[in-house]
């Protein structure tokens, strides 16, 4: 297992070759024990040229097959340079720079940034959420008033879903943070999502939108009224998930500018999992989304 890195040179010196790549994939997704991307309970015999055969299929394979890497004509060691530079950028990077930064067309660096952003959506980050829970919503889409005069759409500044799309946000202090775009702010909608999000013996905090009036039926509900200027009363307060839509909306102006409502979701998975993974080493952070590898992403699935 590689040691710990602290710069992308550090990086490519942790592994010098195509094989070392290999072979810490290899690592992570089986430890010693390979199966079968066809048939996990099947026989699997060691082949040459890094490839295994299933025996109740007769398929062969290797480590990249039904993961994000699957038919990559990029070699692994840009795709573990690129990891660790998106994964380490605290607002991310765009496809532009990163195309730049490890030799590839944009359109390659679009196509992968949206793989590795498939993997940041990691399983460990979506159990429910416990103790205190900050619940609050924003709206991505850019505000009016800052629009020119023949952009500009009546009717859509506050809760207006014409021109912006809303996201549910529930942080768990000093634990982990759940994003999810919704159509709308309505209770119907937004009250399944945190019920199935955060334990019912959770201490819930919110503001006083009328969404969440039902909230203490299932949970001990505290809440603040921003309306009158009220941020904090005593413990309860959303300060906590207030700063990481503040992070949120930088990072998508500043690196960004803007994202399309179908691959909002994705945007916002990225920007949870630094915040999830803010505690980690930089070699933990690179891990973690190595090793939840599995799963393909086709550039006909990422643009229909």
């Amino acid at each position: 297992m590689i040691g710990e890195f602290k710069s992308i040179l550090d990086l490519v010196k942790a592994f010098p070759t195509e094989q070392d790549c290999i072979n810490h994939l290899e690592r992570l997704r089986w430890n010693g024990t390979v199966v079968s991307p066809f048939d996990e309970n099947s026989k699997v015999y060691n082949c040459s040229g890094n490839r295994y055969k299933c025996k109740n299929t007769g398929k062969y394979f290797n480590v990249k097959v039904g993961t994000i890497f699957e038919d990559t004509k990029i070699p692994l060691i840009k795709w573990f340079m690129a990891l660790y530079i998106f994964s380490s950028h605290k607002k991310g990077i765009s496809s532009h720079q990163l195309a730049k930064d490890i030799d590839v067309t944009q359109k390659t660096a679009w196509f992968l940034l949206h793989r590795l952003r498939y993997a940041f959506d990691h399983p460990d980050f979506k159990q429910a959420l416990e103790d205190t829970v900050e619940v609050d919503e924003t709206y991505i889409g850019g505000q009016e008033k800052n629009k020119h005069e023949w952009k500009k759409v009546e009717g859509t500044q506050g809760r207006s879903t014409k021109t912006k799309k809303p996201v549910l946000g529930m942080l768990q202090r000093g634990g982990f943070i759940i994003t999810q775009v919704v159509p709308d702010t309505k209770q119907a909608t937004i009250e399944p999502v945190i019920e199935s999000s955060v334990k019912c013996n959770a201490v819930v905090m919110t503001d006083e939108w009328k969404a969440y009036d039902k909230l203490n039926q299932k949970f001990n509900h505290e809440r603040v009224n921003h309306g009158t200027k009220q941020f904090v009363n005593g413990m309860a307060h959303t300060n906590g998930v207030e700063n990481f839509w503040s992070h949120l909306k930088r990072g998508i102006d500043g690196i960004y500018h803007w994202v399309s409502v179908g691959h909002l979701q994705s945007y916002v998975d990225e920007f949870a999992y630094r915040y999830n993974t803010r505690k980690y080493t930089t070699s933990q952070r690179f891990n973690v989304a190595l090793g939840n590898m599995t799963g393909r992403l086709t550039y006909k699935e990422l643009i229909s």
